[in-house]
């Protein structure tokens, strides 16, 4: 290995440590007040004790059921909408159009709307988290499916392929290196709309947490749930690219 190689792997192993260390420093230096800028060591002991009491556990389980339930039921609507308006003209001047209207309406704006039509309770967060996923995994879907060169679907056709046949023979394959880009976009922005949704209105969650913790003045708390949704929201999209990457090894050579 080279020098610039070791050099590189030396960087990304101390570049956390290195930042870690300095966090502590500043934080208990007389620059910043130390409430306002908790060092790391006081965020871990707070972590740790959230963790012994299970408040932690509690608060990610609830999250993550509105994330998956949210996200799932958004990429299954965003594939076959994507399926739907990339294969059919009518569909894509009637549906598409609406929902190119509808896209580019930042998802969070719908935060009120979603408590006004249905409340403060889990189905406005699952709408939200919806929402957020359904456009960019639709929009993938429908470039994929769009862009499939006519003559696979003319070669499937003359073998007597049936529609149902050509959807999962045809397009889905070809289309999925963009979908797969599509569901991955849906994972960041489906955490983005659950902390919207639950600063908005929840009794539990990591938002729920922080959002009180501000209101408690606690912010080492922050810092802590602010960690842990991190590592929630990293481990599902490296998840997804795992799986993705296992599953379906032939996408990963058309995957942006």
């Amino acid at each position: 290995m080279s020098g610039v190689g070791v050099r590189i792997i030396a960087f990304r192993v101390l570049a956390v440590p290195i930042c870690l260390i300095i966090w502590e420093l500043v934080s208990r230096s007389a620059l910043y007040n130390p409430q306002l800028f908790p060092a790391p060591s006081q965020v871990l002991v707070t972590l740790w004790g959230d963790l012994r009491s299970g408040l932690v556990l509690s608060d990610a389980r609830a999250s993550l059921s509105r994330v998956a339930v949210g996200y799932l039921s958004g990429a299954l609507a965003g594939i076959a909408f994507g399926l739907l308006t990339g294969r059919s003209d009518m569909a894509r001047a009637t549906v598409g159009q609406v929902f190119q209207l509808i896209r580019p309406i930042p998802p969070i704006s719908f935060v009120p709307i979603a408590i006004l039509w249905f409340g403060l309770g889990e189905f406005a967060k699952y709408f939200l988290v919806f929402f957020g996923v359904f456009f960019p995994v639709w929009i993938s879907a429908h470039l994929g499916v769009n862009h499939i060169e006519r003559s696979y679907i003319w070669t499937a056709q003359s073998m007597g392929a049936s529609r149902w046949s050509q959807i999962f023979n045809v397009y889905l394959p070809a289309a999925a290196p963009l979908i797969f880009a599509g569901l991955r976009v849906a994972v960041a922005t489906s955490f983005f709309c659950l902390v919207a949704a639950e600063i908005a209105g929840a009794s539990s969650g990591l938002a729920f947490r922080i959002e009180i913790s501000h209101l408690a003045f606690r912010v080492e708390r922050m810092f802590a749930n602010l960690i842990v949704l991190g590592i929630l929201s990293a481990a599902a999209d490296q998840g997804l690219a795992f799986g993705i990457r296992k599953l379906f090894p032939w996408a990963q050579e058309r995957a942006p």
